[in-house]
């Protein structure tokens, strides 16, 4: 549907548009304020990327407006915001100290992102369909890396002893990425039995009451532990045939 003011033609996808360019827009900011050593500001600007990107594509398929031009653009903002802006943040927050290496260690969530996320978009078939995920999506190692940052980023420095993780994370997530391991996609709540809905509720405000009494700590864990699930998952499933 076309909406006209005159000679003016407004597509309905002006408004997943604008909230796929805000996560652009956010991305594009924590880059900046890693580069001005604002690195805890630049991590939370990450979640702020993280949540115009879950509603865009929500907004898209609500209003009947999703198109090959609409996942080609979230594709280039998650390159930005997920990409671009993680990898800026854990060079200037740790690994700028280690020269050529911690350059090119501090590239891999861009470089294998990139990849990631041209996978992703040829293997798309039906855009009205969201599919599960074959690699861990760039959002989920972009804000795991971000709320590692924002915690134990202390003081100018990540404090010791997390900071003997930066290398082993960064590297982890970055291939976890380019894998075939399956990771499940967040399912709509009409897809869910009543069970389900109580048990993603409790989980959800379980992992939201923890985050404020941990002051923010507990979600990194949570994060990485949905990360290592899907690699854990396919482990028993090679050994003992189930959690397919």
């Amino acid at each position: 549907m076309i909406y006209r003011i005159k000679n003016f033609k407004l597509s309905r996808a002006i408004i997943p548009n604008t909230f796929t360019a805000l996560n652009l827009f956010f991305g594009f900011l924590s880059l900046i304020m890693a580069s001005q050593g604002e690195i805890n500001l630049a991590a939370q600007l990450i979640f702020i990327s993280a949540v115009f990107d879950l509603f865009d594509g929500m907004i898209a398929r609500i209003m009947n407006s999703t198109s090959a031009f609409g996942v080609e653009l979230d594709s280039l903002a998650d390159l930005v915001s997920f990409g671009a802006a993680p990898a800026f943040l854990v060079y200037n927050s740790y690994l700028y100290q280690y020269g050529i290496p911690g350059i090119i260690i501090s590239s891999m969530p861009l470089i294998l992102g990139a990849f990631r996320l041209a996978r992703f978009n040829i293997q798309i078939e039906d855009l009205s369909v969201k599919a599960d995920f074959k690699g861990l999506a760039i959002p989920m190692q972009a804000l795991t890396l971000a709320s590692f940052i924002a915690y134990y980023y202390q003081e100018g420095e990540i404090i010791s002893p997390f900071n003997h993780l930066v290398i082993p994370l960064v590297i982890l997530l970055s291939f976890l990425m380019v894998t075939n391991i399956k990771y499940n996609r967040i399912p709509k709540p009409k897809e869910l039995d009543t069970k389900s809905k109580i048990f993603a509720i409790l989980f959800i405000l379980g992992g939201l009451a923890v985050t404020f009494i941990t002051s923010g700590e507990a979600l990194f864990y949570i994060f990485i532990f949905l990360v290592l699930f899907g690699v854990f998952r396919l482990i028993f499933s090679k050994l003992f045939g189930f959690l397919k």
